[in-house]
């Protein structure tokens, strides 16, 4: 609604519309035709500035919590810009279910012990039987190797994990890193906080309940994607290759639905199965770049939602959007 000034503003000027029209009658009609075409192109010039006045005074976290509401859960989110005030914050340090996305976490550390020397990236790891998670679960390499008992290089139980978001390859490499406890503590090294990983996929799979237990605050999310934008912990190449992974060739139906056509995101996102119309956690991480070169990094978490997908979806969306749109204004 617009604001008492821009209230009073109109109703100044109809005054002068009605004093200047009726004056205009001893004028004839052709003086009153002209007036009236020029009021009219004031009122429509006042009407317009209203309504930039009042979308100026909803402030971007007004904005995500209205667009919020349409998700019928909880909805965290996070944001930061280099050299900006930007502001976006909705219940940043809850602890939604992060689901898929501890992945991008734990290729993070793989892919440090790679550079200590623990590991090699071009090293094979064994796809064993008991790996599998029965008796269905997205992998591509479960798909292409239903029996399990093969050697995988490294590189690509990376990339099948980030890119594909396989499950399996997921839990040969947190095993290969040496358990969740690893990760968590190669977060904290970092000074990533509110990052929590307890339970591997085949528990998930196995216990709805165990999601909840695996969590990252939205403002964590956020700091691990400006280290890895700006800082980051790993080799140029390997965060090169990283951030490769983490764009896809096609858009996603997440953050980047509603950017420009040209703009992609490097995000690595985690949903849920959805139990008795009860959508645990929807959610997306990445880095959106700008025209000048920096890049956001973004985390919208939606959290125990009742919404259809395609409204959960679209509310990650039109986040996404709002954000990009407060981050080029001016530009």
């Amino acid at each position: 609604m617009p604001g008492s000034s821009d209230i009073n503003k109109l109703r100044e000027c109809m005054c002068v519309f009605k004093l200047t029209y009726y004056r205009s009658s001893e004028s004839g009609g052709f003086r009153r035709n002209v007036i009236l075409r020029r009021m009219r192109a004031i009122l429509f010039s006042i009407f317009t500035l209203c309504a930039i006045s009042t979308s100026a005074q909803q402030s971007l976290a007004e904005q995500i919590r209205t667009i919020a509401l349409q998700a019928h859960g909880k909805v965290s989110v996070a944001c930061s810009l280099p050299s900006s005030s930007l502001n976006c914050d909705l219940d940043p340090h809850a602890h939604p279910p992060m689901q898929s996305v501890f992945k991008l976490p734990l290729a993070i550390t793989i892919l440090h012990q790679v550079e200590q020397g623990k590991l090699s990236i071009i090293q094979v790891v064994r796809f064993r039987p008991e790996d599998r998670i029965l008796p269905h679960v997205h992998s591509d390499l479960q798909d292409k190797y239903p029996e399990g008992g093969v050697d995988v290089p490294l590189q690509e139980l990376l990339r099948l994990s980030i890119a594909t978001s396989d499950n399996i390859a997921a839990d040969i490499l947190l095993r290969t890193a040496g358990g969740p406890k690893v990760v968590d503590d190669y977060m904290e090294s970092l000074g990533v906080s509110g990052f929590h990983l307890q339970d591997d996929e085949a528990v998930l799979h196995g216990d709805v309940s165990a999601q909840y237990r695996n969590w990252f605050e939205p403002a964590g999310a956020v700091q691990l994607l400006r280290r890895l934008s700006d800082i980051s912990p790993l080799t140029c190449e390997h965060t090169e290759l990283l951030l490769a992974w983490m764009t896809p060739p096609d858009r996603t139906q997440l953050l980047e639905a509603n950017l420009p056509s040209g703009v992609r995101v490097a995000h690595r996102s985690g949903t849920s199965d959805v139990d008795n119309g009860l959508a645990h956690a929807t959610n997306d991480t990445g880095l959106i770049p700008l025209p000048d070169g920096r890049r956001i990094a973004i985390a919208v978490f939606v959290t125990d939602s009742t919404a259809d997908r395609t409204v959960i979806v679209k509310v990650i969306a039109e986040i996404g959007r709002a954000i990009y749109d407060e981050a080029t204004r001016g530009h």
